[in-house]
């Protein structure tokens, strides 16, 4: 089965964000940068994805116009393609051509995706449940998955592990295999 790696939105525009945290961002660079050079290592495509706002204005870190929208400095990436979504799921994401991640992952024969990048419930689960949906198999290693703290409507906090676990729960068997990145490569 041909595998492509989506590496979705590690950007420098979270760094802008009130809620960016470094305590964990250290050991998610460290699990995502081995997984983009296994991937490479076995010629296993690795698609960026970078979440841009149709907006303007400088002072936006998601506008083309910040300079944000750029691979966060401690990774190191060359990309097999590069595409802009400006929704939560990759697969619309779109080249500079305009033919979208969905298309590319047809045309180049793949079947199988590992999903990674930021954030953890927002737009990497998304991409999973859309690409299971479209018929992938999908690969979600969570530790090259990174978000941030999160406050319900009720006032209730929750961690980066809860939202994590709670995300491996509704993935897990229905849109996903979970696994870690040293494993994700594998079957």
């Amino acid at each position: 089965m041909k595998q492509a790696l989506i590496v979705i939105d590690v950007q420098e525009s979270f760094r802008q964000r009130p809620f960016w945290d470094e305590t964990e961002y250290p050991a998610f660079v460290t699990q995502l940068q081995g997984l983009i050079d296994s991937a490479r290592a076995k010629d296993i495509p690795v698609l960026q994805v970078f979440h841009k706002s149709p907006s303007d204005d400088a002072s936006n870190p998601f506008s083309l116009a910040s300079g944000q929208v750029k691979t966060l400095a401690e990774l190191r990436i060359s990309p097999t393609a590069v595409f802009h979504k400006t929704v939560h799921s990759s697969l619309f994401a779109v080249d500079a051509n305009g033919a979208t991640l969905h298309d590319w992952l047809r045309e180049n024969g793949v079947e199988g995706v590992i999903v990674s990048g930021i954030r953890t419930e927002q737009c990497c689960e998304t991409t999973s449940r859309h690409a299971s949906d479209a018929g992938f198999k999908v690969v979600f290693p969570t530790d090259a998955t990174l978000t941030f703290a999160m406050q319900s409507p009720s006032g209730k906090h929750y961690s980066p592990a809860e939202i994590r676990d709670h995300t491996e729960l509704v993935l897990n068997g229905r849109f996903a295999r979970i696994a870690r990145a040293a494993d994700a490569l594998a079957g």
